[in-house]
């Protein structure tokens, strides 16, 4: 590798504001504001809008989709035209 041209790779701790998730792994971001782990050290922290404690998919709490009235719209509006 070449010096001087790369970012820092460190350890950063990722919290997700909804879920309450934390987990530290190593990452080259820069967030200005730190934490405390639990084995006591101190990290850089980033918050995250989503992640597998917060996500639908994960949760099992998926919200279904009305496609029939929206087909049923699109018919309205524009008609159904056979060729």
């Amino acid at each position: 590798m070449k010096p001087g041209i790369h970012p820092v790779y460190r350890p950063v701790v990722f919290r997700d504001k909804v879920g309450g998730l934390t987990f530290l792994t190593r990452s080259t971001l820069v967030p200005g504001r730190t934490t405390e782990w639990q084995d006591g050290t101190t990290h850089p922290v980033v918050d995250v809008e989503i992640s597998s404690a917060s996500h639908p998919f994960y949760t099992g709490q998926s919200r279904v989709m009305d496609t029939a009235g929206r087909v049923e719209r699109f018919h309205r509006r524009y008609g159904t035209q056979h060729s």
